[in-house]
């Protein structure tokens, strides 16, 4: 499990929409950065590999079940809070720090939101 809360949403982080990816970043992300990522802060602790093919990823209210999860997906949330998340199917090999998500739309993140993701 891995539960934390955004603290801002980048004046650009959400013109990926068409693209169907959202960009994840801890608060030490740098401001070129914090731009174009939704900023968010870990609450608690989080399990060894909250990230797992079938497990849940949660923005408020609304539910994706994660399809794909690239191999230092889950260092990178945990070390630096980043990880991009893709509402679409995978067409070629998955990048290490990206994770695949179903349905296909973004979340509708907002400075508060909470963001899960359950094993």
């Amino acid at each position: 499990m891995y539960k934390s809360i955004v603290k801002e949403v980048g004046a650009l982080a959400l013109s990926f929409e068409e693209d169907k990816v959202c960009i994840l970043f801890g608060p030490q992300a740098p401001q070129e950065l914090k731009e174009v990522s939704i900023i968010h802060e870990l609450e608690g602790n989080s399990s060894a590999e909250p990230i797992t093919v079938g497990g849940t990823f949660q923005v408020d209210d609304e539910e994706f079940t994660i399809t794909a999860v690239g191999s230092a997906a889950n260092n990178n949330l945990k070390e630096l809070g980043h990880i991009s998340i893709y509402f679409s199917e995978p067409n070629e090999e998955v990048l290490p720090g990206a994770v695949f998500a179903s349905p296909f739309k973004l979340p509708q993140f907002k400075d508060g939101s909470v963001i899960e993701f359950k094993g």
